[in-house]
């Protein structure tokens, strides 16, 4: 297919109330290739690829399939010009057979019923096409996973398609099935279809692509072919952290005090295909962090220690002693506690006063016969704002009128409420403003000295590095480094996630 290009997206701009989420994007995708779009969660990646689909429309910017100016005001113009989208979430129906599936909403019709005899051939050709054969009269959900993913690729090339967006494709799958789907992309290219891939996994991206694209808070920071860009060099754009240039700011371990005392140790967990025969040990007084891109399997890790989840195999140990978490009220019983990502989803309850969620993991502990006691409320909301410096008016309040970082606190105040000895904290700055992310730090490095051991997930490297006397890197579910004490450094965990020393 050479160089000719199937599609070309020039200046996109998208704005939302308050958020530039494109800025002047250019996308070229070649005929025949598979071309990767890179970026970390928030990059743009998803927004471009709804542009591109008729989901949003742009503000600025125009659009060329095949050298034809084209504007999709929704999916079904994007689809009718062979545009087709595989999302991370298969949107399929389990209880279906795959052939009703591969012709959900284009059903053959002879008059006014379907016609099963055109639909099962013609479902069984287009499997066959790539390489699958299997009864097309089965039902959906009796596949696995990766047979389930085949069906959705079956359904987006029997319109077609010139150009297939995959949208993290092999999240479920093992080994073995990835070779299988990376076998039908290389038989699509073959015949002509082109690919956009959007992957956090490295490994894949230099396996199965040809051309790549970088961005990064809605600007494209890189177009490249993938021979000619090392994984380092990938890490580092998609991060904004160019490793040659890096100045760390280290912790002082001569004054990090920790205790020779165990409080997790958890050993050669798996819960595949995102955490893979995983091994931690935290010590009292320990901050130990988890660093990888966004989906190598650090959340997933913490909440297989914290109960949230069940590992398929491994062992975890609280103070020494074997435990079986499972649910979160297990861990919490074991003096633990989490601050989740996403507060807004998993933390705060938004028409909740400050107090209460403060307070709401403790009930049982202020009550008697189902009455709160009002005094050791106050008395423990009041030591938290005022220990944690939450700006809050009233304690009666609604969290939702706080700001992201004065919230951040509210769930702080919540994990140290129950007095825990691990406390896991997952992404605790994320969308908050300097001043606040400076306070939170220094707060969970008190704790710390307390004695409190604290297993911090963080994006941004410098947090870790400042914070951290231990580091776990982790990529594509399995830890690949392991940093410690002198050994930190922000390059020293870019090249661990890249798996390169170029």
């Amino acid at each position: 297919m050479g160089n000719e290009i199937l599609l070309q997206m020039k200046n996109i701009t998208k704005v939302f109330p308050g958020c530039k989420a494109l800025d002047n994007v250019d996308l070229t995708v070649k005929k025949g290739s598979v071309h990767a779009l890179m970026g970390e969660n928030g990059a743009g990646k998803s927004t471009l690829i709804k542009v591109l689909t008729g989901v949003h429309q742009a503000d600025e910017g125009e659009m060329y399939l095949n050298g034809e100016k084209v504007h999709f005001s929704s999916p079904k113009e994007a689809l009718d010009k062979g545009i087709s989208t595989i999302y991370q979430e298969l949107d399929l129906i389990p209880e279906l057979s795959i052939e009703e599936n591969i012709f959900l909403g284009r059903e053959i019709l002879k008059g006014k019923f379907i016609d099963w005899k055109q639909t099962f051939e013609k479902a069984r050709e287009i499997m066959q096409s790539i390489n699958i054969d299997i009864d097309v009269r089965s039902i959906l959900s009796s596949h696995s996973t990766a047979i389930q993913q085949m069906v959705s690729i079956a359904r987006a090339i029997s319109v077609q398609a010139r150009l297939v967006v995959m949208d993290e494709p092999t999240s479920s799958l093992d080994e073995k099935e990835v070779e299988i789907l990376f076998k039908v992309i290389n038989d699509l290219k073959s015949r002509g279809v082109s690919i956009i891939f959007i992957t956090h996994k490295l490994d894949e991206v230099f396996q199965i692509c040809d051309d790549m694209t970088i961005m990064r808070d809605g600007v494209v920071v890189a177009n490249t072919d993938v021979q000619s860009i090392s994984k380092l060099k990938l890490v580092s754009l998609m991060l904004g952290r160019d490793s040659s240039g890096i100045i760390d700011q280290k912790k002082d371990y001569s004054k990090v005090n920790i205790r020779d005392e165990n409080v997790l140790i958890a050993e050669n967990l798996s819960r595949k295909p995102k955490v893979i025969n995983q091994s931690l040990n935290l010590k009292k007084g320990e901050i130990l962090g988890l660093a990888g891109l966004l989906g190598s399997g650090r959340t997933e890790l913490a909440r297989l220690v914290f109960g949230v989840d069940r590992p398929e195999c491994g062992d975890i140990y609280v103070k020494d002693e074997k435990v079986n978490l499972r649910t979160p009220r297990d861990a919490i019983k074991k003096n633990m506690a989490f601050c989740f990502e996403d507060r807004k989803v998993e933390g705060i309850i938004p028409e909740m006063s400050v107090k209460d969620n403060i307070t709401l993991a403790i009930m049982p502990k202020i009550s008697k016969m189902g009455v709160v006691s009002k005094k050791k409320q106050d008395e423990i909301v009041d030591k938290f704002i005022k220990a944690l410096r939450i700006k809050v008016s009233d304690p009666e309040q609604p969290i939702k009128s706080l700001s992201g970082g004065n919230q951040q606190k509210v769930l702080l105040a919540r994990a140290l409420a129950s007095d825990p000895e691990l406390l896991i904290l997952d992404e605790p700055t994320r969308g908050i403003d300097v001043g606040a992310k400076k306070e939170i730090l220094d707060i969970t490095e008190s704790l710390a000295e307390e004695g409190i051991a604290v297993l911090l997930i963080s994006s941004e490297l410098q947090e870790l590095v400042s914070s951290c006397s231990k580091i776990n890197v982790i990529r594509d579910g399995k830890k690949v480094g392991e940093l410690e004490g002198e050994e930190i450094s922000e390059k020293a965990i870019l090249k661990a996630i890249a798996g390169d020393v170029q």
